[in-house]
């Protein structure tokens, strides 16, 4: 096995994505030492503004350099080492006029979208990787499906010796995780809020919509951690309202303290694993076959 230094890889596909998703993990993992990449593929430009504090001229017609900025910002709240754009533009949601811009991710080739990513993970060279799966039943955001699309095939082509370019040496992947959020979050929040009196951002829709929990097999303890997701979040000024109910409706000790876990799905794997792992590590941390 490898004696390169740990690193964490995260692919999201727009600003605030990496706070929303898995933001304790990263932190958990950089304080532990863990080199931490994000890579973000598009700048936001379709994100509507739903702080009414920044909803002004100057900011919409500046939103693509301020959505990085707050990328930024988040991205250093959270951790992360290092942030790659795929530059790349976001493509709005589905049949949105957005789609039908040349240059958005939905849009892209394929194959160039893919060897943009493989060159990064040849450079960056993750033992893990965080990206999504192709189940997004409850955001389907062609961004999102995109992100799914070109993760794994990504993956292949840096691992892939016949692949001749100045991209650097070969580099496998060990393995590969799907960010979710579990049916049980919603459910304790949601229970939460009435034992609080407060009325809850979760309807009945929320609460029925696709959930995979039978699939989660990666449960990361976060305490301590918790909080850093809060706060990143804060820093995506346009795209999160500081009075959002859905977001701050709770005490932030009490909203922390619910299911203290990042949970994911467990793609792929190279070296053995068996159970609920509470470690995307799991394997990785001192000499083991990679089959």
């Amino acid at each position: 096995m490898s004696a390169e230094p740990l690193c964490l890889l995260a692919v999201h596909a727009h600003p605030d994505d990496e706070s929303s998703k898995g933001a304790g993990t990263v932190a958990k993992y950089h304080h532990d030492g863990v080199r931490t990449v994000l890579v973000c593929c598009t700048g936001g430009e379709e994100g509507d503004i739903l702080n009414p504090a920044m909803n002004r001229d100057e900011v919409k017609a500046n939103i693509a350099a301020v959505r990085r900025d707050e990328l930024d910002a988040a991205a250093g709240i959270i951790g992360y080492d290092e942030v790659v754009m795929l530059n790349y533009r976001d493509s709005g949601m589905a049949d949105s006029e957005a789609n039908a811009h040349p240059e958005c991710f939905a849009a892209a080739p394929l194959s160039e979208a893919v060897e943009r990513l493989a060159r990064i993970l040849r450079r960056t060279r993750p033992q893990v990787v965080l990206t999504y799966g192709d189940e997004q039943g409850g955001y389907p955001h062609p961004d999102h499906l995109r992100v799914h699309e070109i993760t794994q095939p990504a993956i292949d082509q840096a691992a892939d010796a016949t692949w001749v370019s100045d991209a650097g040496e070969p580099w496998q992947v060990a393995k590969v995780y799907y960010s979710v959020w579990s049916k049980k979050r919603i459910e304790l929040t949601h229970a939460k809020y009435l034992e609080l009196g407060l009325e809850s951002p979760y309807s009945q829709e929320w609460l029925d919509r696709p959930w995979q929990d039978d699939l989660i097999n990666a449960s990361i303890p976060i305490d301590g951690y918790s909080e850093v997701r809060f706060d990143a979040l804060l820093a995506h000024a346009t795209q999160i309202d500081p009075e959002s109910p859905f977001w701050f409706g709770l005490p932030r000790e009490v909203a922390a303290s619910i299911h203290p876990y990042d949970d994911y799905i467990r793609a792929s794997s190279r070296v053995p694993v068996s159970g609920l792992e509470d470690d995307l590590f799991a394997g990785l941390h001192a000499d083991a076959p990679i089959s």
